[in-house]
């Protein structure tokens, strides 16, 4: 009996060979992988000894020979396929262990070229994974160290014809999923190279050329766990990561995260990194429902906590700085499900670990305000919706404002535009319809999801009482009537930023000029459903 190996991640491949060795198969593999078991004592056969004829190109041509994929693609149940076999002198190959050269990784270098990139693409291995599954009933593949224990007990227990043919099936696409999830990489590698002219691949690197939307979609997501279920007890769950972000988290203290959890966490996470000043989020199902910025973040706590201390209850808090001891002590009083922070003091983190249900997550994200580049993905029915990420509004309030006009006889002062800017940063990461309600960089109330926009205004008014006056208000997008107007100047809201665009436009700023409410036109929308 053959085996064939041939592996960049040599981790368990020793042990793994021995096994099959002892159970007598003729061990065929190649360069590195053939180097390492022949050091550790094994008898291996060359490639080279096998094919008769000698790797070339720098080894980028070996495997690809019919003495190779005849005795991987060869099904030993049909007569004609032995029979030519036997013709050309071609063994069948049993078992087949690959896994690729680390492409991924090498990418992931800031120094290397697009040179280096294509010398990481494996052809080789790639061929003998798919010849190994296309065949799987024949030929059992293996890409995962992790299976390289249950196969080789199986295996010195009863020999390769213990392996069933439905943990062949499994194996193969495990295989297929590898070499898949390769590709992606590759492809989503070289569309960000943009050559322009150079012939000198050696000094081409990749671009960052803002969201491309591919013909064909290769989303590269890598299993991490399941989870115990999904938004609800009857739906079954797991995350997926593609680097980075909310999904790779560490989980510094307390239980796993659940579906929702997560969900929310990254609501916390992009909400509060929309803020270069040191802030405090505070997520219910998804929306903000206090936020604020303070140069104490003790402070900065209570002022999110006071947006609504009752929904902050069993909340998630977000945090953009290191947590201190001060603030951790301010918070501890109080049931929260998650914090997200960059970083913890390590006092901090030892009096919050004393809390047996909070989950206490290290995102360094949450300290920058470097733009996600990854397009937002919605799965719909039959499909998939792809868009550019809702962009980051960075600057200082002159840069930040620039482009925002006001439309009305009284202007705001400067003072109610920071509050205008701060609102509609956060009418960014609140469903639409959304309605935002701000004093002094702090959240008053915030009114979301509603059918229509003036139910949002309403809810505003009722949740945020007597804080409600001389609030300033952002809208997510146009107000299609003067009803909310109305209702604003009812509660005495000071100032209004929204984009703009509606038919009845005009009608909107007669009301605020009516009742002497300046008002600020952004010309773009924030919709988020």
């Amino acid at each position: 009996m053959q085996a064939l190996l041939s592996v960049y991640n040599k981790s368990g491949i020793i042990e793994f060979s021995k096994i099959l060795q002892s159970k007598g198969f003729n061990l065929v593999s190649t360069g590195g992988t053939a180097k390492t078991l022949v050091d550790a004592g094994l008898k291996v056969q060359q490639v080279s000894d096998v094919t008769e004829y000698p790797e070339m190109l720098d080894g980028r041509v070996k495997t690809l020979h019919p003495k190779i994929h005849g005795g991987l693609l060869g099904r030993t149940d049909l007569p004609h396929h032995v029979e030519d076999m036997k013709k050309h002198n071609i063994l069948p190959i049993k078992l087949v262990v690959v896994n690729l050269y680390p492409f991924k990784e090498t990418i992931q270098k800031p120094e290397t070229s697009l040179m280096d990139a294509l010398e990481n693409i494996d052809i080789g291995g790639h061929t003998l994974i798919r010849a190994s599954s296309k065949n799987f009933q024949n030929v059992l593949i293996v890409v995962d160290p992790s299976d390289y224990q249950w196969i080789g007990e199986r295996i010195q227990q009863s020999g390769i014809d213990a392996i069933t043919v439905d943990e062949r099936l499994k194996l193969a696409v495990k295989a297929f999923q590898h070499g898949c999830a390769y590709d992606a990489s590759v492809s989503q590698y070289l569309s960000t190279v943009a050559l322009n002219g150079q012939t000198q691949l050696e000094q081409v690197k990749p671009s960052a050329s803002g969201v491309e939307f591919p013909q064909t979609l290769l989303p590269l997501y890598e299993k991490k766990y399941d989870l115990r279920y999904g938004e609800n007890p009857h739906q079954k769950a797991a995350l997926y990561s593609t680097g980075g972000g909310i999904a790779n988290a560490k989980l510094l203290h307390g239980p796993a995260l659940s579906y929702n959890n997560i969900l929310d966490a990254d609501a916390a996470l992009r909400c509060v990194r929309e803020f270069s000043e040191t802030a405090c989020v505070v997520i219910k199902h998804t929306n903000p429902c206090g936020l604020a910025t303070h140069q104490d973040q003790t402070e900065a706590y209570k002022r999110a906590f006071n947006g609504d201390p009752k929904s902050a209850y069993g909340g998630i808090l977000g945090f953009n700085r290191k947590l201190t001891l001060e603030a951790a002590t301010a918070l501890k009083s109080v049931f929260y499900e998650v914090i997200i922070a960059p970083e913890y003091d390590a006092e901090a983190l030892a009096l919050l670990s004393k809390k047996e249900k909070l989950r206490i997550l290290q995102v360094p994200e949450a300290g920058t305000q470097v733009a996600f580049t990854q397009p937002d993905i919605r799965t719909i029915s039959g499909g998939a919706l792809l868009q550019a990420p809702n962009p980051i509004i960075a600057g200082d309030l002159s840069e930040a404002t620039k482009s925002w006009k006001v439309v009305t006889k009284e202007s705001p002062t400067e003072q109610q535009m920071k509050d205008l800017l701060f609102a509609w940063r956060v009418s960014k990461h609140v469903k639409s319809n959304a309605i935002v309600l701000v004093k002094d960089e702090q959240i008053v109330a915030i009114g979301a999801g509603q059918p229509n926009r003036s139910q949002s205004v309403d809810i505003c008014m009722k949740v945020g009482g007597d804080k409600v006056k001389g609030s300033v208000l952002a809208s997510d997008a146009f107000f299609p009537f003067p009803d909310s107007i109305d209702l604003a100047h009812q509660g005495q809201i000071s100032c209004i930023v929204q984009p703009g665009g509606s038919i009845r436009d005009n009608e909107v700023i007669d009301a605020a000029n009516k009742y002497n409410i300046p008002m600020v036109l952004t010309g773009y929308r924030n919709f988020l459903h």
